[in-house]
């Protein structure tokens, strides 16, 4: 049985969210399917309330902020220091100047990545949760395609 949140999401957006369709299935239908793939009850549930805790966050989204200066850092806690190493911090702050990620985004980036529930996360989960929050921002299509690109192609394809 796998027994990953993680895994969960990945099967979901593999099989649903990156063939463009509408992501409105029946939970009680797709658990089953979950179920039939060989994930457990606890991590569909977990999974379905990560997704669900992205789309309320997506939604309360304003416009970004207007201000703050180009020579702001963001200082990475104690607790996200031991989940994001030196290079995944680099990703952000590139993909932030490179204005695909704005500061509110990041922080989604942020809290969604740390609510993954497992121990063993690396780059491309990483990259994996950039791609589910960019493709959950309302009117960003084409940033969205750009993160299908970042996942199955990897990040030095589009940064150069």
């Amino acid at each position: 049985m796998k027994e990953n949140m993680l895994e969960v999401l990945l099967y979901l957006f593999e099989n649903y969210m990156i063939e463009g369709t509408e992501f409105e299935p029946d939970h009680e239908m797709l658990s089953v399917e979950l179920a039939q793939a060989g994930f457990g009850d606890g991590e569909i549930n977990k999974a379905f309330d990560w997704l669900e805790d992205l789309s309320e966050m997506c939604d309360q989204q304003g416009p970004p902020p207007v201000g703050g200066s180009s020579d702001s850092f963001r200082y990475f806690s104690t607790e996200e220091t031991g989940r994001f190493d030196p290079v995944a911090q680099g990703l952000l702050l590139s993909l932030e100047q490179r204005g695909i990620l704005d500061t509110q985004t990041r922080e989604l980036v942020i809290d969604r990545f740390m609510a993954l529930e497992t121990e063993e996360i690396d780059l491309d989960h990483l990259r994996w949760v950039i791609m589910m929050v960019l493709c959950n921002q309302p009117g960003r299509e084409d940033v969205c395609a750009w993160a299908e690109d970042l996942v199955i192609d990897g990040v030095e394809a589009h940064l150069h």
